[in-house]
């Protein structure tokens, strides 16, 4: 029975072969085939077709999505030649300065363009400083100085209201001073201490907020009026 079963199955699978490759065509068995000649029959227009270049056809693409990307397209505004060409200005400061001094500058910044300057409310902030002194004389003024020599420690003058002495940092806060004194005490210093040498001074800035070429100009020939403070970038 299995004998039989396994030579029905090849015989199927032999004619089965013989069908799809043709072989059985003589006798009417063979499956439907669709030739070049057949295709070429169901072609319209045939003779239209031509073949292009890569690109050509793309050239043709863009020609034909050109119109309709345009329909969606934002308008474009039209380059300013002039802004190109338009000096930047930056923001300019200078100070501080007292009453008086703001006074007589309010007066000279007048002739400046309207709106080009301003003077505005400023406070310098006060400053502490670890200090040695004062020195009874230049002969102990000396020795100390050689004696922090030895220590590495660096030191220059403190302001004329200290003087005879010695300034060995100067902090924006007292926490800072006594932290830069601490410092100093682990090398060996001992007889200095902090100090503030600045109150905080009220004053105002002169400030310049579109300084051009020409603005600048024009401010620093104000010398008299500047006081001798130099024109910086705004902080």
């Amino acid at each position: 029975m299995l004998r039989t079963l396994v030579l029905l199955l090849l015989l199927a699978n032999g004619g089965y072969y013989a069908w799809s490759q043709g072989l059985l065509q003589s006798w009417g068995f063979a499956p439907h085939q669709q030739a070049e000649p057949q295709r070429l029959q169901q072609q319209i227009h045939p003779e239209l077709l031509r073949v292009l270049p890569d690109d050509t056809g793309k050239a043709a693409q863009r020609s034909t999505a050109a119109p309709s990307q345009a329909s969606h397209a934002e308008p474009v505004a039209a380059a300013d030649p002039d802004a190109a060409t338009a000096p930047q200005g930056e923001c300019l400061q200078a100070g501080l300065f007292d009453a008086a001094q703001a006074d007589a500058l309010r007066r000279a910044a007048a002739a400046l363009p309207a709106g080009s300057w301003r003077l505005e409310n400023a406070t310098l902030p006060g400053r502490w400083m670890v200090y040695m002194g004062r020195f009874a004389d230049a002969d102990l003024l000396a020795k100390k100085r050689s004696e922090l020599r030895e220590l590495g420690v660096s030191f220059d003058r403190p302001n004329a209201a200290l003087e005879p002495g010695l300034s060995l940092g100067r902090f924006s806060t007292e926490e800072a001073a006594q932290r830069g004194l601490t410092q100093l005490n682990a090398k060996g210093v001992r007889s200095a201490r902090v100090v503030q040498e600045r109150l905080d001074a009220p004053g105002f800035v002169l400030r310049l907020p579109q300084a051009d070429t020409a603005l600048r100009a024009q401010v620093l020939a104000l010398r008299g009026a500047l006081a001798g403070k130099e024109l910086r970038p705004c902080s």
